[in-house]
Protein backbone atom coordinates (compact mmCIF):
# COMPACT_ATOMS: atom_id res chain seq x y z
CA UNK A 1 0.00 0.00 0.00
CA UNK A 2 1.32 3.43 -0.96
CA UNK A 3 0.18 7.02 -0.45
CA UNK A 4 -1.02 7.07 -4.06
CA UNK A 5 -3.57 4.39 -3.08
CA UNK A 6 -5.39 6.65 -0.58
CA UNK A 7 -8.41 7.55 -2.69
CA UNK A 8 -8.92 4.01 -4.01
CA UNK A 9 -8.42 2.42 -0.58
CA UNK A 10 -10.78 4.93 1.04
CA UNK A 11 -13.50 4.21 -1.54
CA UNK A 12 -12.97 0.45 -1.15
CA UNK A 13 -13.01 0.80 2.64
CA UNK A 14 -16.39 2.55 2.51
CA UNK A 15 -17.90 0.01 0.10
CA UNK A 16 -16.63 -3.07 1.95
CA UNK A 17 -17.60 -1.62 5.33
CA UNK A 18 -21.15 -1.13 4.06
CA UNK A 19 -21.23 -4.67 2.68
CA UNK A 20 -20.05 -6.08 6.00
CA UNK A 21 -21.88 -3.86 8.47
CA UNK A 22 -24.72 -2.17 6.57
CA UNK A 23 -25.23 1.44 5.58
CA UNK A 24 -26.37 2.65 8.98
CA UNK A 25 -23.39 4.24 10.68
CA UNK A 26 -21.14 3.73 7.67
CA UNK A 27 -18.35 6.30 7.36
CA UNK A 28 -18.35 8.79 4.50
CA UNK A 29 -15.78 8.63 1.70
CA UNK A 30 -14.42 12.02 2.85
CA UNK A 31 -13.87 10.70 6.37
CA UNK A 32 -12.08 7.57 5.13
CA UNK A 33 -9.88 9.64 2.79
CA UNK A 34 -8.88 11.88 5.68
CA UNK A 35 -8.16 8.88 7.93
CA UNK A 36 -6.00 7.15 5.32
CA UNK A 37 -4.13 10.37 4.50
CA UNK A 38 -3.44 10.88 8.20
CA UNK A 39 -2.22 7.29 8.49
CA UNK A 40 0.29 7.85 5.69
CA UNK A 41 1.37 11.23 7.08
CA UNK A 42 1.80 9.90 10.62
CA UNK A 43 4.79 8.04 11.87
CA UNK A 44 2.74 5.02 12.89
CA UNK A 45 4.21 1.56 12.85
CA UNK A 46 1.81 0.03 10.34
CA UNK A 47 1.83 -1.47 6.86
CA UNK A 48 -0.81 -2.45 4.34
CA UNK A 49 -1.42 -4.56 1.29
CA UNK A 50 -3.94 -4.17 -1.51
CA UNK A 51 -5.39 -6.73 -3.89
CA UNK A 52 -6.22 -5.73 -7.45
CA UNK A 53 -8.74 -7.29 -9.78
CA UNK A 54 -7.89 -8.13 -13.40
CA UNK A 55 -8.93 -4.64 -14.55
CA UNK A 56 -6.56 -3.03 -12.05
CA UNK A 57 -9.17 -1.79 -9.58
CA UNK A 58 -8.78 -2.59 -5.89
CA UNK A 59 -10.87 -5.49 -4.58
CA UNK A 60 -9.41 -5.90 -1.09
CA UNK A 61 -6.94 -4.61 1.45
CA UNK A 62 -5.39 -5.50 4.79
CA UNK A 63 -3.58 -3.43 7.38
CA UNK A 64 -1.17 -4.68 10.03
CA UNK A 65 0.09 -2.80 13.06
CA UNK A 66 1.87 -3.51 16.30
CA UNK A 67 -0.59 -4.47 19.02
CA UNK A 68 -0.82 -1.90 21.80
CA UNK A 69 -0.24 -4.50 24.50
CA UNK A 70 -3.81 -4.63 25.75
CA UNK A 71 -3.60 -8.41 25.44
CA UNK A 72 0.05 -9.05 26.38
CA UNK A 73 0.65 -12.36 24.61
CA UNK A 74 0.06 -10.77 21.18
CA UNK A 75 2.57 -8.54 19.40
CA UNK A 76 0.88 -7.83 16.06
CA UNK A 77 -2.64 -6.91 15.02
CA UNK A 78 -4.48 -7.57 11.80
CA UNK A 79 -6.08 -4.18 12.16
CA UNK A 80 -8.22 -4.21 9.00
CA UNK A 81 -9.08 -6.73 6.32
CA UNK A 82 -11.81 -6.21 3.77
CA UNK A 83 -12.53 -7.86 0.42
CA UNK A 84 -15.45 -6.93 -1.83
CA UNK A 85 -18.19 -9.52 -1.39
CA UNK A 86 -18.22 -10.40 -5.10
CA UNK A 87 -14.54 -11.37 -4.76
CA UNK A 88 -15.01 -13.65 -1.73
CA UNK A 89 -13.99 -17.32 -1.95
CA UNK A 90 -11.23 -16.66 -4.48
CA UNK A 91 -8.30 -16.77 -2.06
CA UNK A 92 -7.85 -13.01 -1.85
CA UNK A 93 -8.49 -12.74 1.88
CA UNK A 94 -6.22 -15.71 2.49
CA UNK A 95 -3.45 -14.03 0.50
CA UNK A 96 -3.89 -10.76 2.37
CA UNK A 97 -3.71 -12.49 5.76
CA UNK A 98 -0.63 -14.38 4.55
CA UNK A 99 1.12 -11.18 3.49
CA UNK A 100 0.43 -9.57 6.86
CA UNK A 101 1.63 -12.67 8.75
CA UNK A 102 4.82 -12.93 6.67
CA UNK A 103 5.60 -9.24 7.17
CA UNK A 104 5.16 -9.63 10.90
CA UNK A 105 7.42 -12.69 11.00
CA UNK A 106 10.06 -10.78 8.99
CA UNK A 107 9.87 -8.06 11.68
CA UNK A 108 10.31 -10.60 14.48
CA UNK A 109 6.63 -10.47 15.46
CA UNK A 110 5.50 -14.02 16.17
CA UNK A 111 1.85 -13.58 17.23
CA UNK A 112 -1.14 -11.68 15.87
CA UNK A 113 -4.72 -10.93 16.83
CA UNK A 114 -7.71 -9.22 15.33
CA UNK A 115 -10.88 -7.70 16.69
CA UNK A 116 -14.05 -8.29 14.71
CA UNK A 117 -17.76 -8.76 15.14
CA UNK A 118 -18.70 -11.83 17.17
CA UNK A 119 -21.64 -12.43 14.78
CA UNK A 120 -19.73 -11.97 11.54
CA UNK A 121 -19.90 -14.67 8.87
CA UNK A 122 -16.16 -13.99 8.35
CA UNK A 123 -15.39 -15.72 11.64
CA UNK A 124 -15.33 -19.12 9.95
CA UNK A 125 -12.66 -17.77 7.60
CA UNK A 126 -10.38 -16.85 10.51
CA UNK A 127 -10.97 -20.22 12.16
CA UNK A 128 -10.09 -22.08 8.94
CA UNK A 129 -6.79 -20.19 9.00
CA UNK A 130 -6.09 -21.48 12.51
CA UNK A 131 -7.16 -18.46 14.57
CA UNK A 132 -8.42 -19.20 18.06
CA UNK A 133 -11.32 -17.39 19.66
CA UNK A 134 -10.25 -15.06 22.43
CA UNK A 135 -12.67 -15.04 25.33
CA UNK A 136 -13.33 -11.98 27.45
CA UNK A 137 -12.96 -11.81 31.22
CA UNK A 138 -16.62 -12.82 31.35
CA UNK A 139 -15.81 -16.04 29.44
CA UNK A 140 -17.79 -14.91 26.38
CA UNK A 141 -16.63 -14.51 22.81
CA UNK A 142 -16.74 -10.86 21.71
CA UNK A 143 -15.16 -11.16 18.24
CA UNK A 144 -11.46 -11.35 19.04
CA UNK A 145 -9.25 -13.94 17.37
CA UNK A 146 -5.60 -14.73 17.76
CA UNK A 147 -2.69 -16.67 16.40
CA UNK A 148 -0.26 -17.21 19.29
CA UNK A 149 2.34 -18.55 16.86
CA UNK A 150 2.37 -17.24 13.27
CA UNK A 151 4.58 -20.12 12.08
CA UNK A 152 1.69 -22.54 11.35
CA UNK A 153 -0.29 -19.78 9.60
CA UNK A 154 2.67 -18.86 7.39
CA UNK A 155 3.24 -22.57 6.61
CA UNK A 156 -0.47 -23.10 5.86
CA UNK A 157 -0.54 -20.36 3.26
CA UNK A 158 3.04 -20.80 1.97
CA UNK A 159 1.85 -22.57 -1.17
CA UNK A 160 -0.58 -19.81 -2.13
Amino acid sequence: MRPSDVEAVAALHVETFREAHGRLGAPSPALRQRQWREAFEGAGDWFGFVAEGPEGGLVGFAKGTRHDGGIPEFQGELNKIYVLRRWHRRGIGRQLVAHVARRFVAQGVTSMLLFGDARSPANGFYERLGAQRLLGADGAFHGGYGWRDLGPLVALVAGD
